[in-house]
Formats: structure tokens, sequence, C-alpha cells
């Protein structure tokens, strides 16, 4: 009895040791997943001329949304890059199948640091298939109640940490619908390229993307919990089955024909 009781004071030592308690800053930053919420699009923000934008200006499309800050030293960058080399292998057009946003929630930055920031991406990202990238590419500033209000809409959490003179906050890219409403989120620092597409191709309704893509969305299903899109066995089964007898069903009738035209 003794020994038992030593045992489970030893395990309670090391799971205390294992599992030691979460400073306050990394408390308070971090992602509540808010599936179908809406988002404030009349928010007022810049954009990188120092023009008055609000978000329901890239609305009616689906929305890549990035919340970052241009002077990150190390995170947003990796998001960023993340984003674009995701959206560089998706067969889509940016500014006509759906509008990449970046959006600091830093309320020093200015608009002059979205425009390098948005000259820097988009002449990585080029144009695809006669879309412009300045045109579906952009890159906002606002005041800290905008950007606060759009970062508790999606459920994006972020604290300052007044020592390191940075934030602290999740990484990962939110896809929105046309109307506004979060449809799902990429988590991460990569995106892979199938993911991202068939994301988009899901907050579209459909209204974008081919047939092929509306098979691969019944054979992938999405995981909230990793923020990717992982095979489903069961309707890749279904969809196989429908495919075989589609096939049978061909073959009988082609046979049949054969048979009536040689009597």
């Amino acid at each position: 009895m003794r020994l038992a009781s030593i045992t489970v004071l030893f395990a309670t030592a090391l799971t205390g040791y294992a599992q030691p308690a979460r400073p306050a800053l990394l408390r308070n930053a971090g992602l509540d997943q808010k599936m179908g919420a809406e988002i404030p699009l009349d928010q007022p923000f810049l954009d990188d001329t120092g023009k008055n934008v609000t978000l329901r200006q890239y609305a009616g499309k689906p929305m890549v949304l990035a919340l970052v800050y241009y002077q990150c030293p190390s995170l947003c960058n990796l998001i960023l890059n993340g984003a674009l080399r995701s959206l560089q292998g998706v067969p889509l057009n940016a500014g006509e199948d759906y509008n990449f946003v970046a959006v600091s929630f830093d309320p020093r930055e200015t608009r002059e640091m979205a425009a390098a920031k948005k000259a820097n991406y988009a002449a990585k990202f080029g144009g695809q298939s006669g879309a412009s990238a300045s045109q579906g590419w952009h890159f906002l500033t606002g005041d800290q109640e905008s950007s606060r209000a759009l970062a508790n809409a999606v459920g994006f959490h972020y604290v300052f940490d007044s020592n390191a003179n940075q934030y602290i906050h999740p990484s990962l890219v939110t896809l929105l619908t046309p109307g506004g409403r979060v449809s799902r989120y990429l988590l991460g620092v990569e995106y892979p390229p199938r993911d991202m597409r068939l994301g988009l191709v899901e907050a579209s309704n459909g209204t974008i993307g081919t047939p092929v893509d509306q098979v691969l969305l019944y054979c992938f299903h999405y995981d909230a919990a990793t923020g990717k899109y992982g095979l489903v066995i069961m309707n890749v089964l279904r969809l196989g089955g429908l495919l075989t007898v589609a096939v049978l069903a061909l073959f009988l009738l082609l046979n049949l024909r054969r048979d009536w035209r040689t009597t």
C-alpha cells in the first residue's frame, strides 16, 4: 500500500514537471475556431495606397485572409511565404476567382509598410493566367479597434510582448465565403495547394473550380483539428463502386447493341 502511494506521488510529480504552466502571454494567444462566423466587413482600413477601404470591397468571391504584422521578425513572413507558395500551385486566378487579403493587427504600422510588403509578394506571385497580382493581393493597415474586431470575429487572439517588442500570435490563414463568413482554417505555415484549392472551391459553394474539384471534395474531408483535408476511405469506396457499376452498365449496353445489330 505504501509502495502504491509512493508510485502515485512520483507519477504526479513527473506529470507536473512534464507539463509546466503556460506563461500568461501564451495563454492569451491562440485560436478559437468559429466556423460560419460572420466577419465585420465594414470596419475601416487603409490599403497600400492610403485609400480608405473595407473588407466588403473584396467580398463577392472567396477570400484568403492572413492576420499578420509586416515588421514581424519571423512567423508572419513564414505565413505569407506559405500562402504564396500554395496559391502559386492553385489553378485559380487571383482577383477573379478569389482575393488574398493580409491585414496588419499592429496599429503602429503604416501604409508604406503595407505597400512595400505588397510589392514584394506581388512580384513573387506574378501574373497567373492573365490575372493581375496587384488586383488580387491586398495588404491593409488599420487602427487597433478595426483589427481587434476582425481578429475576434475569426477567433484569432494575439498579445504584445513588451519585453521582446513583438506580438505573440497563432499561425494560420482563414478562408472566407463570398458573403464574409468563416469557411475553413488552414493551420501552420505550410498550406498544401490541394488543401488551398479545395478550401477555396468549398468556400465558393462550387461557383469556382472544375467538376474534378467537386469529385475531390467528395473524397476528401476537412479535419478542423489539423486544418487539412484528409482522404475519406468510405467515400472513395462508394465512388469506386459507382464507377464500377457505370462501366459494367456501359459494357452491357455496348454488347446488347452489338448483338442487336447482328440479328
